[in-house]
C-alpha cells in the first residue's frame, strides 16, 4: 500500500502531490485552517511509497488504482481532491471512476494530453534520467520557480527529495504522463465540479492556453508572483481559493 498520512477531522480532501515530489510538499501550506479531514499520499514511485508495477508499460492508471485502495483501506466515502501537476492528473482519473468524488482541484496543471513534440520531449528525458539522473534533477527543479533567489532552501530541499528516487521510478511517471488521457470535454462540460489554480509565471503551462479549453473564467484563479509551485511561491492566496473553493466545509 502506498505511504500516506491522515490529519484534522470534517469532510475529506485528498491530496495528490506532483512529479518528483512526496507529501512533504503540502507542509508549505496550512492546510488546518480548512476545516477538513485531510490526506496526504505518496504516489508510486515518490516519498515513501515504492514503484509495484509490473506491467510493460507505465500508467496513471495504476497510479490511479493505487490511490483508491488506500481511500477504501480508509473507509472514505465522499472526499475531495487537490492535486498539483501530475497530481491532478491522477486525480482526474479518480474522479473519473469513483462517483463520490466531489471537487477536483487543479493546482498548477491541465487536462489535456500531450502533443506530439511533448511526447518526443518526454521520452528525452526518460534517456537523460537513466544515463544521469542528478543532470536533470538539478536542471528541472529550479525550472519551477519563478524567482529562484527566493527559493534557494526550498529548491535544495526539493532537489533532495528527486533524488531519492530512482531513475526507474522518474522514468515510469515521465512515460505514464506521456500517455495520459484527455478531460478536456469533462471540464468543459462540467466547470463546477473543477476548479483550476495556476501561477502567472508558470512555464510548463500558459494561462492562454487554460482560458481558451474551459468553459468559465470562474473556474481559473490565477495566483500573482508565482510560477509552477503556487503554494511555496504565493501560499497566502493560495489558501485564500482552498477556503473559498471549500468553503462549505466550515
Amino acid at each position: 500500500m502506498l505511504n500516506f498520512r491522515v490529519s484534522g477531522e470534517g469532510k475529506t480532501i485528498v491530496f495528490l502531490h506532483g512529479f518528483l515530489e512526496s507529501l512533504t510538499m503540502w507542509d508549505y501550506l496550512p492546510l488546518g485552517q480548512l476545516g477538513s479531514r485531510n490526506i496526504f499520499i505518496d504516489l508510486p514511485g515518490h516519498g515513501k511509497s515504492p514503484l509495484t508495477d509490473k506491467s510493460e508499460h507505465a500508467s496513471l492508471e495504476f497510479m490511479a488504482d493505487e490511490v483508491i485502495a488506500v481511500l477504501a483501506h480508509l473507509e472514505v466515502a465522499e472526499f475531495s481532491i487537490v492535486g498539483h501537476s501530475m497530481g491532478a492528473y491522477v486525480g482526474l482519473l479518480i474522479k473519473q471512476k469513483l462517483e463520490f468524488c466531489n471537487l477536483l482541484v487543479l493546482l498548477n496543471s491541465n487536462f489535456w494530453c500531450d502533443n506530439e513534440q511533448k511526447k518526443i520531449d518526454r521520452l528525452r528525458v526518460v534517456k537523460i534520467v537513466l544515463k544521469a539522473k542528478n543532470i536533470f534533477v538539478n536542471e528541472a527543479i529550479p525550472n519551477l520557480f519563478w524567482k529562484l533567489e527566493l527559493h534557494k532552501d526550498e529548491i535544495k530541499k526539493l532537489k533532495e527529495e528527486a533524488l531519492k528516487m530512482s531513475s526507474e521510478a522518474i522514468a515510469y511517471a515521465t512515460l505514464a504522463m506521456r500517455d495520459r488521457k484527455d478531460f478536456s470535454k469533462e471540464i468543459y462540460q462540467n466547470p463546477s465540479d473543477y476548479v483550476l489554480i495556476h501561477g502567472t509565471y508558470d512555464k510548463l503551462v500558459s494561462i492562454s492556453d487554460l482560458e481558451s479549453r474551459i468553459n468559465s473564467r470562474k473556474q481559473l484563479h490565477i495566483i500573482t508572483n508565482a510560477g509552477h509551485m503556487s503554494h511555496i511561491e504565493n501560499s497566502d492566496e493560495i489558501m485564500e481559493v482552498l477556503k473559498s473553493s471549500f468553503n462549505c466545509f466550515n
